[in-house]
């Protein structure tokens, strides 16, 4: 992803081909929808808490330990049976919240986008829909309004953002326009404003760098969606635990 903090509106409006002060056409608007695609995150496929409860128990292991429990009930030894199945039965809770948090971080997401925004075009004022924002169009922001895409200050009067769905920080932001050192991280990055986040004060006009996906909170979408959970201390003692029964097993069949 491109650096946009480093560079001068300039040279950002040039890189852009945009008029910061007329913004776009509705023409290049047009075409440049049908380059980038709606401003909107991508919606992952969702699953019910029960398939992601069920998905706990497709693990060859857990049926090893669920037949086990049930041979040992056979035999008498119900409180082993039973000792069993409280362990399967953990292991499957851990890893349906760990499933159905994520599940619903990933969700919410789409609710931190903007519906409508103001920008300018065709050298007007003008509300749209945020699904309809493009790079290179030019936002009008003012306090309340919540940031409809990426993007990089031109002008900032008492600027204040609250960017808490982002980097995490609970207090609001001081921003400004003026450049700033390439190695400056995200969360110190003031000449910008993002995805999700939300004007506490102040107004400004800021360039459009990225949209949808391409965002830092489509960033975070993406992570979200193809992210592997990895097992948990409890699911790797019980998968050689399982092991361990499965090979006892075949050793006393063939005894």
């Amino acid at each position: 992803m491109a650096l946009w903090h480093n560079q001068s509106t300039i040279k950002l409006a040039s890189l852009l081909a945009t008029d910061t002060e007329k913004g776009l056409s509705d023409q290049e608007v047009a075409a440049r929808l049908r380059r980038y695609g709606p401003n909107k995150l991508r919606q992952g496929k969702r699953f019910s808490a029960f398939t992601i409860f069920a998905s706990q128990f497709k693990s060859f292991v857990i049926w090893v330990l669920m037949g086990a429990a049930a041979v040992s009930v056979a035999l008498g030894e119900t409180i082993d049976g039973i000792a069993i199945m409280a362990i399967v039965m953990i292991n499957a809770v851990i890893g349906f919240v760990q499933e159905f948090r994520a599940e619903k971080a990933a969700a919410a997401l789409a609710h931190l986008a903007a519906p409508h925004c103001r920008v300018v075009r065709n050298g007007h004022s003008m509300v749209v829909a945020a699904t309809q924002i493009v790079p290179g169009d030019i936002l009008l922001l003012e306090g309340g309004d919540l940031v409809a895409a990426d993007a990089r200050l031109i002008e900032a009067a008492v600027l204040r953002t609250n960017e808490a769905p982002l980097t995490g920080e609970s207090q609001v932001v001081d921003k400004r326009s003026d450049s700033l050192p390439t190695e400056t991280p995200l969360a110190e990055q003031k000449n910008m404003v993002f995805l999700g986040t939300s004007v506490t004060g102040g107004s400004a006009r800021a360039l459009v760098v990225n949209t949808g996906m391409e965002t830092q909170l489509g960033q975070i979408a993406t992570l979200l969606e193809t992210a592997e959970s990895g097992e948990t201390p409890l699911q790797q003692r019980l998968n050689r635990v399982a092991h361990l029964l499965l090979w006892a097993c075949l050793g006393v069949c063939r005894t």
